[in-house]
This record gives C-alpha cells, structure tokens and sequence, in this order.
C-alpha cells in the first residue's frame, strides 16, 4: 500500500472547488434525465481542471465524461448528480420548510455523490501528473440514478470495455466499504386496450382497460405469496384512463418495478408478472402491451478490492467532525423516530448507540440488514468490470432516506467534511491499483469466478432508449 497522505493532500487542495460544485448542483435540483445544469457544472470543472472531456456519450445529453493520464489501466471513477422530485427544503434548517413549493431536492446526497468522485479523480490525475506515472482515471458523470438506469446504457454502448476497475460511493450515516448486495430490477410499463361505451345504457359493449389494470394488480398481488421472500414488487397507474366514470375506460396503463436478488431470478420473475397481466387482459376482453423502461443488474462483490479499500478507511479513520457538527445533528435527530435511529445502526452492522449523533466509526465489511435494500444501477457497471463502492458519513444517523431531512443537511459542513473523506479514500484506492498491477489482476480473477456460469444479460434489451423527458419547441 502506498503512502497515503500525498493523495490526501492532493484532495485538501481543492476542497474550495469541490464545496462549491456540490454546494451548486444542490442549488439547482434536476430530476432524471433532465440535469443540464448539474452535467454543465460538472464539465465545466472537468475542463477547467484539466481533463479531456466528452458529453452526450449512450444517447444521454446530461451524460458527462473526464480522462486524464496516458498509459497504463483505466480507473473509473462514478458519479451521479440527479435529485428527487417534491423534496425542495432550506438548507440547514430542522423544521420541514419548501424553499420551493412542489420543487426538487437532492434527497439522496447525488450533490454529494458526482463532486465527491470528481474531487477524486482529479486528485488521482494531479499525482499522476505531478509523479509521471502510467495510467488513466476516467470520471462518470452518470444522470437518472433514481430510476432512469442510466450505467446500464453506457454499458451496453460500450463505454466501460476498456475499464479495468470501477469505483463509487454513496452518501449515508456511517463510514465503511458498502456490503455489495442490492436487488436487480426492471421498471415495466403495461398498456391496456379496450373498448369505451356508455356505462350505463350500455355497460355490455364496453371491455374496461382500467379493470384490467385493477386485475392485473390483485394478481400481483397474490403473486407475491409464492415469490422469493427477498423480491419486491412496486405499482404506481400511470394512466387511469380518464376522469369520467359514466365512460367504459378504453385505455389504462400501470408501471411496476420488480425486483429480485439476482439478473436470473429478475427474468423469471419478470416473465410471472407478464403471464398476470396477459390474464387481466383475458378476464377482461382488452388487450395489452408491455416495455421495459429501465433496468439495473444486482451488485457483484469483489473481496480483493473490498480488502483495499477498508485498509484505507481504517488508516484514515472516520470523518473528523467537530462539535458544531454533531450539535447540528442532535437537532435533526430529534424531528427522526427511535425506530428510525436503530435501524440506522441495525443496517450497518452496529450495535445500537443512544446520543450518538454522527458516525464515529468505521462500519465492517460485509455488514447488512439482509433483504431491506434498494436497487442500483452501479449493479450493472459490476457485472462486466470489477467494482468496489464505500459509504460516506455526511448526515446524522437516523436520517430517512429520500426525506427533507436528507435534503436539509445536504450543504452543511458535516456533508463536506464526509464528501472528502470518501474522496480521500477513493483516490488512495485508485492509486494502489495503479501502481500495482497484481491487485487489479486479483480483482479481476475474483470477478471472474463469481460470474462463472452465469452469463451477463443487460436488464435494458438493445430496444430500449433512455426515457428522456419530452420537450416542447412551442
């Protein structure tokens, strides 16, 4: 392991520049797909800092790329900049208050997350630079994070053939290499078609869409009964047909997002949800269509890298936050509920701890509450290059995920001191892998023997465009 405090030093540097990009994408929250800003913002420091940069890149006009160096392996580096919609909150402040009503907010860190692995990488290209050594870091600029899959298109255009390691991070509580379980997924929309006609007079020449779609829900719903207990299915009607309930509903649509451990577990599941909506269809004399919107394949582990990156976590230690920090955090803490704090500690492996406001810790590898996780579309990148991810501590512990909270804490000092801190070690990775060439060789035969027998099948088929939101020239 090489000698981490050039590379830390290297991050200290530019702290300025990376608060403030993260301080800016927080103040212009964009939904999928739709992050002109926050991908500009990106460029612009990308070109200012010195790398060559690419955009638009599998389709994706928010999609933003960075390379520096010559030679040698291809570190990527992943980040993301998308925020959620209806979370707008003031900063800093413990009390739920829009500062736009109605409006987004980065209520998953992603401010965070995409300048916190820019900050890395661009320490990465400095002592790369400033030592003359052999290697490139590569930095993801990756939109629709939350939904919108967009690692799943780059890799199938390709754009990671030539990478030898992946590595990312996510903001959170604690501290610690992420325990590499998350759930593949597809979003599926279903469209019925039926016949309108009066529903009164004429009840008998109408075939409802919309009860299809009711019906095609209760199936899944009993479906869920005889899946595996750690699968999820998730519905929202996206199209109820209409407002007039005197009218045969002619048409309907319904979304589902169906989740399961692993890609071949998600197709077989995928295909019952199918067969139940072609049944809706026959119950009802309507027909009805489906599409895959987006997809994200589960996490593949990799010890070797996991091993690398928890020896830097345990050299740097925590984030150093001061007094201020955690009295800021206490006073969150207290618009969360005890539930809410324990499971922070019960999802990370730690033994639950009363007043215990920021992470003071490094949480161990392989640590987990076993079903109850989301889905990712950094699963994909894992699946076809060896990846490694950490968490960052940049909020008080208990925090909801996707909550006001979140969103509220996201400019802090807290969060900037956590968003070096994960910077740090993702660049002092990068680097080990650079300048050693057995650990990227040991990654990669740990990668391949995970895989072995179970060939890569993207849960985006080469149909699918990235869904991106409809414009208007008017």
């Amino acid at each position: 392991m090489m000698n981490s405090d050039a590379i830390w030093g290297l991050v200290e540097a530019k702290r300025a520049v990376f608060f403030d990009l993260s301080d800016r994408v927080w103040d212009t929250p964009e939904t999928n797909y739709a992050e002109h800003a926050a991908a500009e913002a990106h460029a612009a420091v990308l070109d200012a800092e010195g790398f060559r940069v690419a955009r638009g890149m599998a389709g994706m006009p928010t999609a933003v790329m960075g390379e520096a160096g010559q030679g040698g392996p291809v570190i990527a580096i992943l980040g993301e900049f998308d925020a959620l919609p209806g979370l707008s909150q003031v900063a800093g402040l413990a009390e739920e208050r829009p500062l736009v009503a109605g409006g987004n907010g980065h209520g998953c860190g992603h401010n965070l997350l995409g300048a916190g692995a820019l900050m890395a990488a661009t320490a990465v290209k400095d002592y790369l630079a400033a030592h003359g050594l052999a290697g490139r870091v590569r930095y993801y600029g990756c939109p629709a994070e939350e939904g919108g899959s967009s690692k799943g298109f780059m890799v199938r255009a390709g754009l990671f053939d030539d990478v030898d390691i992946a590595i990312s991070w996510h903001p959170a509580p604690f501290a610690g290499v992420n325990n590499p379980v998350s759930l593949a997924c597809n979003e599926i929309d279903f469209h019925f078609s039926g016949r309108a006609a009066h529903a009164s007079a004429t009840p008998h020449l109408g075939r409802s869409a919309l009860d299809a779609v009711e019906l095609m829900n209760v199936g899944v719903n009993y479906l869920r009964e005889h899946m595996p207990s750690s699968a999820r299915i998730h519905y929202a009607i996206t199209d109820a047909g209409g407002h007039a309930p005197n009218v045969v509903q002619a048409r309907a649509s319904v979304r589902h997002l169906v989740r399961a451990r692993s890609l071949p577990e998600l197709h077989a599941l995928s295909a019952r949800v199918r067969a139940v909506a072609e049944g809706a269809a026959m119950m009802t004399g309507t027909t009805v269509t489906s599409q895959i919107v987006s997809g994200d394949a589960n996490l593949v582990g990799n010890t070797p890298l996991e091993t690398l990156m928890h020896r830097h976590l345990e050299r740097l230690g925590p984030p150093a936050f001061d007094a201020a920090d955690r009295a800021t955090a206490e006073a969150f803490q207290k618009t969360f509920t005890a539930e809410d704090i324990a499971s922070a500690f019960e999802r990370f492996g730690l033994k639950l701890r009363r007043g215990v406001a920021l992470c003071d810790t490094i949480f161990p590898p392989e640590s987990g509450a076993g079903t109850l996780v989301g889905s990712t579309d950094v699963g994909t990148v894992s699946w076809v290059v060896p990846t490694v991810q950490m968490r960052g501590a940049t909020y008080a512990i208990g925090t909801p995920g996707h909550s006001w909270q979140l969103v509220a804490q996201g400019k802090l000092p807290a969060a900037h001191r956590g968003m070096e801190h994960a910077a740090k070690v993702m660049a002092a990775t990068a680097l080990d892998l650079i300048a050693d060439p057995a650990l990227i060789a040991a990654a990669k035969a740990d990668h391949a023997a995970r895989l072995d027998g179970t060939p890569f099948v993207n849960p985006i088929p080469d149909d699918v465009d990235p869904p991106l939101p409809v414009t208007s020239n008017a």
